[in-house]
This record gives C-alpha cells, sequence and structure tokens, in this order.
C-alpha cells in the first residue's frame, strides 16, 4: 500500500515547490479521522473536492487552510490511501468550565460576559492566546481601582473527551491609597488651596465613598487642567506644568504624587481692541468685551468675550462666525494687550427644521415649540430658545439641537431637534409618607401628553389623614393656534386638620371650575379662571372661638363665585432640574356676587437660580401673600395662610407659625404672609451627572400675621439644615433636617421632615 502524507505545517509549501507532491488523483472516497466533538459533516463543507472529482496539490493546500481557519483543529493533516483521502485532524480542546476565586471587587457574572464577548466562553473551543488577553485585561481592571498588588494566576485543568476546566484565581491584595500630593513650585498662592481644587486627595471620612483617594490617571489629567484653567484665569499668562511623577511603594499600598509647575508671572490687561469685519457698530460689539483694560488677565473672561461676540453675530444669521484673540505680551511691564479678531463670514439662512426621535409626539407639538423658522436667517438665540421651550414641555428626557451645513451649499444650514422620549403617562396606586399627612393612600391615571397631542388629562385621588381629594383635570395648552390654554378642573375635598397643632375644623368642598391662559411673550403669560365652590364646615366644642362665631354668622355652609387672575415669566433653563435664570408668579382670587362670601387673597412669588460651577447652584426663592374680606364680610378662616413644615420654613412643626389661639394655643394662620429661603444646592456625592438627586444647605425664614397685628420682621422665625431631594420614578421624595434659631418659647419644633410621594 502506497501512502502520500500532505503535513499541515508544509502546506503553505505546496503551491511553489515540488517537496512531497503527488499526481492528481480522482478521489474514490473521503474519511475523516480524530474527530470527537465536531460533525464529519462540518469537515466535508470546507473541502474543496467531493468523491469523484480530481484532487490536486492546490486543492490539498485550500482544504488545509480553510480547516485551519475555522479555529477548531490545533493540527490538520491529508493522507492518501489508493484514491482515498484520508483527513487527520487534532481538535482544540472546548472549555467545559470557567471559575473564579478570590474575586470580591467585581461581580463574577459580569466578568463571565466580558469574556464571552471576547470569545472565551464555556462550551466554545479553548484558545490560549484569549485567555492570556483575559487574564491581562483583568489585571488591568484592578489596577484601574487603585489594586496594583492584584495577583492573578489561571489554571487549565484537562478533562475527559477533550475539554478543559479553566480556573481565574485572584488574589486582590490592598487597595493602594494616596498619601501625598505635592505641588513644587508654589509661590503666589498657598499648596493647601490648590490641592482643595483638586478631585484626587488623601484619605478623608468621605473617601471610603468617594474613592478619590486611589490614583486615577484620568482623574490626575483633569486635576491638571482644573489648575491650570485657575492659573489662567489668576492671570498667570505663562503657567505650565512641566511634569508628574507617580509613585507606588515597595508593598503596593501607598501612592505618592508630585507635580512640578511654573507659575510664571502674573500680568494684567494692557488694552483689547477689536479688529476685522465687525458689522455690528463697534460700541455695541464692546459691550460684550467681559474683560477690560487694568484687569488682571482671566482665560474664562476672555472666552466669554469671544463667544458673546460669536453668538450675537449668530442672533444676525452669521452662524460660522470666527472670533479669535491675538495676545501681545510686554514680559517688562508684566502686561498683556488683546486684539479680537472678528471673521462674520457669510450670512446663511436654515433650509429646513427637521425633527426626529419623537415616536409618540406629533411632530406639530414639538414645531410649535420652535422659535426658528425654515427660509429665515439663523438667529442662535432663537434656536436656543427653541430648545429650552420643547425641554420645557417635560415630554422628553433629552433634547439636542445640531445645525449642520447644507452640502454643497455656503449659505444654508438645517436645524436638527432629536429628542429622545420619556414614559408621559402613569397609572400608580401606592401609600406616601409625610411627617404631617403620615400615611397616605393615593391613586392616579395621568396623560401629560394624550394621545402624543400635548395636552393632559388626569384623574386624582388620596386618602391622606388631613387631605382627602379626588379630582379631574383636562388642560389643552393651544386651545387657540396663537398658544392660548385652556382647561377644566372638578373636585371634591375633604380637610381635617385635627392631628396638626391649628385650629380644630372639618371642612367638605365640591367645586369646579374653567381656566384660560394667554402668552404676552416667549416666557411671559398671564391666566384667568373662573370657579364656583361649595364648602360645608363643622367645629368643634374646643375649636377656637372665632372659628365658632365665623360659622354663627356666615353659617357652616358657604358657596363661592370665585375669579383668578394670574401673571407669571419662567426664565428657568429647566422646569425639572434648574441652575440658573429665574421665575416669577403673581395670582389673585376674588370671591363674585353669587356667593355668600366676600374675600380676597393674592400671593408674588419669585425664585432665582444662580450657578456657582457647572454642578453648584444658589437658589433663592420668596413668596409673600395677603388677603382680606370685603363688603362687611371677612376672610374665612379656613383661607387663611400658614407656615411652617417642609414646604415653608423646616425644622418647625407643619403649619405651627404664627397667631395662636389664647385659649386652645393652637395655631389659627393669618391673612398676611411672608416666608424666603435661601439654600445652596450640590450633587449627592458618588451620583455624578445625575441631577435628580441633590444636597443643599438651606436657611429659612418666615412668618405669619393676623388681621390688626403690626407686620414687623422682627418676629421673623429662621431655621437652617441640610435637605435631600430626589425626583424618584415613584415620585419626588423630600427630606430636612432643621435647626431652628432666633426661636421663641411658645414655638413647635421638628427637625426632622420628611415626604414621600406626591399628596394631590
Amino acid at each position: 500500500m502506497k501512502k502520500k502524507l500532505i503535513s499541515g505545517l508544509l502546506a503553505a509549501m505546496l503551491a511553489s515547490t515540488g517537496a512531497l507532491a503527488f499526481e492528481p488523483f480522482v478521489v474514490k472516497d473521503i474519511r475523516v479521522e480524530g474527530i470527537q466533538r465536531t460533525e464529519a459533516g462540518t469537515v466535508f463543507s470546507y473541502l474543496p473536492v467531493k468523491v469523484g472529482e480530481t484532487f490536486d496539490e492546490d486543492k490539498a493546500a485550500q482544504a488545509i487552510r480553510a480547516l485551519f481557519a475555522t479555529g477548531f483543529f490545533k493540527d490538520v493533516r491529508i493522507e492518501v490511501e489508493s484514491g482515498i483521502l484520508v483527513v487527520v485532524v487534532d481538535e482544540r480542546p472546548a472549555i467545559s468550565t470557567i471559575e473564579f476565586t478570590g474575586i470580591k471587587e467585581f461581580d463574577k457574572d459580569q466578568l463571565k460576559k466580558g469574556l464571552r464577548e471576547v470569545g472565551l466562553a464555556e462550551s466554545r473551543i479553548f484558545d490560549r492566546a484569549l485567555l492570556e488577553k483575559a487574564e491581562q485585561e483583568l489585571k488591568r481592571q484592578y489596577l484601574s481601582r487603585g489594586r496594583y498588588a492584584v495577583e492573578v494566576k489561571t489554571t487549565v485543568t484537562p478533562l475527559e473527551r477533550n475539554r478543559v476546566a479553566i480556573s481565574f484565581a485572584v488574589d486582590e491584595g490592598e487597595v493602594a491609597k494616596i498619601r501625598q500630593i505635592n505641588l513644587i513650585g508654589v509661590k503666589a498662592l498657598k499648596e493647601k488651596d490648590l490641592l482643595n481644587l483638586f478631585t484626587l486627595t488623601t484619605p478623608g471620612w468621605l473617601t471610603w465613598y468617594l474613592k478619590n483617594d486611589q490614583y486615577s490617571r484620568q482623574k490626575l489629567q483633569g486635576d491638571l487642567e482644573t489648575l491650570r484653567s485657575w492659573y489662567l484665569n489668576q492671570g498667570y499668562l505663562e503657567f505650565s506644568v512641566e511634569s508628574t511623577q507617580v509613585q507606588i511603594s515597595p508593598d503596593k499600598r501607598d501612592i505618592y504624587i508630585t507635580i512640578n509647575l511654573v507659575e510664571g508671572e502674573r500680568y494684567t490687561v494692557s488694552s483689547v481692541k477689536l479688529a476685522g469685519d465687525l458689522l455690528l457698530p463697534e460700541d455695541e460689539l464692546r459691550k460684550l468685551v467681559a474683560i477690560k483694560p487694568g484687569d488682571v488677565y482671566s482665560r474664562e473672561r476672555l472666552t466669554e468675550t469671544t463667544k458673546a461676540i460669536s453668538d450675537r453675530l449668530g442672533n444676525d444669521g452669521y452662524a460660522f462666525a470666527n472670533v479669535n484673540a491675538s495676545p501681545e505680551i510686554d514680559k517688562e511691564k508684566r502686561e498683556v494687550a488683546f486684539t479680537v479678531f472678528v471673521d462674520p463670514g457669510r450670512r446663511v439662512y436654515v433650509r429646513r427644521v427637521n425633527v426626529t426621535g419623537n415616536t409618540r409626539t406629533r411632530d406639530e407639538v414639538i414645531r410649535r415649540e420652535a422659535r426658528q423658522m425654515e427660509g429665515a436667517w439663523y438667529d442662535g438665540s432663537r434656536i436656543n430658545k427653541s430648545r429650552q421651550r420643547i425641554d420645557r414641555l417635560g415630554f422628553f428626557e433629552e433634547v439636542n439641537v445640531e445645525t449642520p451645513a447644507v452640502p454643497s451649499t455656503t449659505d444654508q444650514v438645517d436645524v436638527n431637534l432629536t429628542v429622545k422620549e420619556k414614559p408621559t403617562g402613569s397609572l400608580l396606586f401606592g401609600a406616601g409618607f409625610s411627617s404631617s399627612e403620615k400615611l397616605v393612600l393615593s391613586g392616579s391615571i395621568s396623560q401629560n401628553n394624550l394621545f402624543g397631542s400635548g395636552n393632559a388629562l388626569s384623574l386624582q385621588a388620596n386618602t391622606g389623614k388631613i387631605n382627602r381629594n379626588i379630582g379631574l383635570s383636562f388642560t389643552n395648552p393651544y386651545y387657540t393656534v396663537d398658544g392660548i390654554s385652556r382647561g377644566f378642573d372638578v373636585y371634591q375635598r375633604n380637610v381635617d386638620p385635627t392631628s396638626l397643632s391649628i385650629g380644630q375644623y372639618k371642612s367638605k368642598s365640591l367645586g369646579g371650575g374653567v381656566r384660560y391662559g394667554f402668552p404676552i411673550g416667549e416666557d411671559d403669560s398671564i391666566y384667568f379662571g373662573l370657579s364656583y365652590d361649595r364648602t360645608t364646615i363643622e367645629t368643634f366644642d374646643n375649636s377656637p372661638q372665632r372659628y365658632k362665631d365665623f360659622v354663627e354668622k356666615f353659617g357652616n355652609r358657604n358657596s363661592t363665585l370665585l375669579s383668578t387672575l394670574g401673571w407669571a415669566t419662567d426664565g428657568r433653563d429647566s422646569f425639572l432640574y434648574p441652575t440658573r435664570g429665574s421665575f416669577h408668579r403673581a395670582s389673585a382670587e376674588l370671591s363674585l356676587p353669587g356667593g355668600n362670601l366676600r374675600y380676597y387673597k393674592a400671593n408674588y412669588q419669585y425664585q432665582r437660580f444662580f450657578p456657582l460651577t457647572r454642578s453648584y447652584v444658589l437658589a433663592l426663592n420668596t413668596e409673600v401673600g395677603i388677603g382680606n374680606g370685603y363688603g362687611g364680610r371677612e376672610l374665612p378662616f379656613y383661607k387663611n395662610f400658614f407656615a411652617g413644615g417642609i414646604g415653608s420654613v423646616r425644622g418647625y412643626e407643619s403649619s405651627s407659625i404664627g397667631p395662636r389661639d389664647t385659649v386652645t394655643e393652637e395655631s389659627l394662620g393669618g391673612n398676611r404672609r411672608a416666608i424666603g429661603s435661601l439654600e445652596f444646592l450640590f450633587p449627592f456625592p458618588g451620583s455624578g451627572n445625575d441631577r435628580s438627586l441633590r444636597l443643599g444647605w438651606f436657611v429659612d425664614a418666615g412668618q405669619v400675621w393676623e388681621k390688626g397685628q403690626k407686620l414687623s420682621f422682627g418676629d421673623m422665625r429662621y431655621s437652617t439644615g441640610l435637605s435631600v431631594a430626589w425626583t424618584s420614578p415613584l415620585g419626588p421624595l423630600k427630606f430636612s433636617i432643621g435647626q431652628p434659631f432666633k426661636r421663641k418659647p411658645e414655638d413647635r419644633i421638628q427637625r426632622f421632615q420628611f415626604q414621600l410621594g406626591t399628596s394631590f
């Protein structure tokens, strides 16, 4: 028997040499040897020849290359026996199991998922190169978390039926901590103050959670850029970082960072000139210059200047204006002069406004909020206003605007509005808690974007210890194409404040009304409404005498035909998570002839948000109100103002601030109220850019005065403390810990207050 062997290792030589060559022959049969898991049909499918066909050297080389390319085999040989083609293979082993031991830092299931994505998984073919790559990647992940002493040992155990078991044995070691950060070359400033700018820090009382005492190359680069920006904003124009050294101790537990820097000299601005094609009057552009002669140089204010001029030109259609500041440095005088070169480019107009990403919301709902029109000149301020108004709808998680140039043109752009929708309907049955209402069982079904039309419909019901309400509301924000809104409300309310420290009574109200809103500007609107309310009052033996007198004089059933009028202007950058801008709202309600009550109430609220940094915000909120009766009537006691609690002055019992009954010492409320709050808002540690969870340090103030009482701000109550606000998937959650100061002995204190869920 004559046998010819074609080795897989020499297959590449077959096409170029006659070594081990054989004469072409007709294949009588094909036999596969050495397979254990692979089906013979799989091998046949990769062979370039079938029984009855001629087999030659080229086809042999093709067959070996094809079988090797499958990755199933370690070796492939082709033998010829009397016209029979014998394919001999040596299969790679399959992975039976992958096990991890000693791992605590990572989730094992996530690790297996990551290995599967690179081809290393149970039941797949074992590849040692992939195993080594996985081992190195695992070490890299540990190093990124500061575990420089990690040791990873992999073991491959052969099993029956040509399988292997892979084991990763990990000794995680201790987390390396930053023990010291040294700044070399600091002269003009204190090293301690500069280190406070860094994210990286030495171990502290909160670093176990923030992980900022663990070295990260990315964080260090970010800190160096922060340091550079700070110096440049303080006038150190020639500041530079010469080198950084990161050293680790022999036991790989301690890290020492040394930063060598050169401060340079501090420069002042000698002059700022405008040059180029200004287009606009120079006086108008100079008002946009944020840095003046004599000022200490600041890169931040110089950037503000170029951006402000570019944005102003963009408002006139120059979308691609180029504004650059060229410095002239005088090292002897330590001065720098700037020439701001203005190149407006070509004026462009908007070809199309495209809306994408909306699967439920109708295009018209989005387009009616857009202030940039198709075919009009490009206007940067209108485009920004469009994005802001669309975001205020509350229908979208994200609203992005892009203005790409139209291909093959020099004077056209498209405005692409891309939205990411979020659920706008809810069906909720649940329970909420508050420190005043205790358990609140609630249910609601609402849709703020009914059938994608932008209309809002809601049916709400809740049963709390104090308030039991059911209400139906419908609002069409564009009742007319001009933006006039119309809404309807029907409600039934039961109030039982007997558990609070206020005068004892109960009331039942049934009513409904219609309301309209009229836009009078981009951010301004006025609204008015007309409603009818019928209220039944129940007093008790321990009720304040004035409550009893009111019921005796006007009866326990009162009907009111009520008109409302209001004005609001909203310049906040976001409805849910504002960081800048202001909000004003003035409202008044007046009872009209047709009911047996005669009274009025007026209220004014002002909010202002000041962005201190990208993540830190200072929020101001003030509110004043006044009410009284007219036509021989008086303000109903159940329409009085109250203060105290998580909604006004935290740290005091809900509705406990203000006049009290001389007999029962319960709060009576009053016809005038003033409350205010100053709050420093910042992200919750570890929450990153999540704006839905914020901490706050607050100072609250407030007081209520009754009719005839002299209004004196010396009577104000104050408190300070910490707050937590979280817009959770189930509703808003608020917590506060307040410490009253300038308190009086009769004040009722409640330092910890909370509200979980929403009360309708």
